[in-house]
Formats: C-alpha cells, structure tokens, sequence
C-alpha cells in the first residue's frame, strides 16, 4: 500500500497531511484486484494493522518502527542528521515501539536513538 500510495518520509509533515487518503485510495485499489475472498481477507489484515488495537497488529507497528531506527542508525544517522530531525520526532515515532514493548523501545534508544542525540546526528 506505502508503494502504491507513494512512500512518504516518516518526518515529512508537509507530505503526511494527504498520507492517509492516498493510502485509503491505493488500498481500495490493490485489494480489488485480488479475487473478493482473498481481497476481503487481506484488507481486514491491513486495516487491523493500521488501528494498531490488537496485540499482533501492536507487535507488527513495533517491527515497523524498529527496522528504520536499525537502518539510520547503521548509515550513521546521515538522513536524521540531512534533514534536521529531532529526538521529538524520533521519539514519537517510536512510540509505537513502547506500545508493544517497553523493552525493545528502551534497547533501541539506549543504542540507537541516544548515540545518535550524542554526537549530533539527531537534534536534541
């Protein structure tokens, strides 16, 4: 859905404002194309996901929110540290992380979002 939707940068503001509708829309459209059953299977699976309410789709928004902090903190913080993000913005960011589990969010900050605040890659 993200591809079909036109992935939009996890601190962009500007570009968040219309995220939902064009995710709205790309889902409503890759999920016609599969038969009704499995379509209707795999929308349920999306919009259960996005409302982030049970313990899988917890479990899952943690995972997603994970894998990017794992990826800028292995390139060094360069794309936090090119477009000025903040400890703010990281940090709600991965409060999905907390959601799901407390001690993964406080592994991640304390080896990835803190070196990170540390040596200037994300503003304090």
């Amino acid at each position: 859905v993200e591809i079909e939707a036109g992935d939009t940068f996890a601190f962009d503001e500007q570009a968040k404002l219309s995220q939902k509708d064009r995710e709205l829309e790309a889902a409503d459209h890759i999920f016609s194309m599969l038969p009704e059953d499995q379509g209707t299977k795999f929308r349920a699976l999306w919009d259960e996901f996005e409302a982030g309410e049970t313990a899988e789709a917890k479990f899952a928004n943690a995972m997603d929110r994970t894998q990017p902090l794992v990826l800028h903190g292995a390139n060094g913080g360069k794309m936090w540290s090119e477009k000025g993000v903040s400890l703010a913005q990281v940090k709600k960011r991965a409060s999905a992380i907390a959601s799901a589990s407390q001690e993964l969010y406080d592994f991640a900050y304390e080896n990835i979002i803190a070196p990170n605040v540390a040596s200037g890659k994300i503003r304090e």
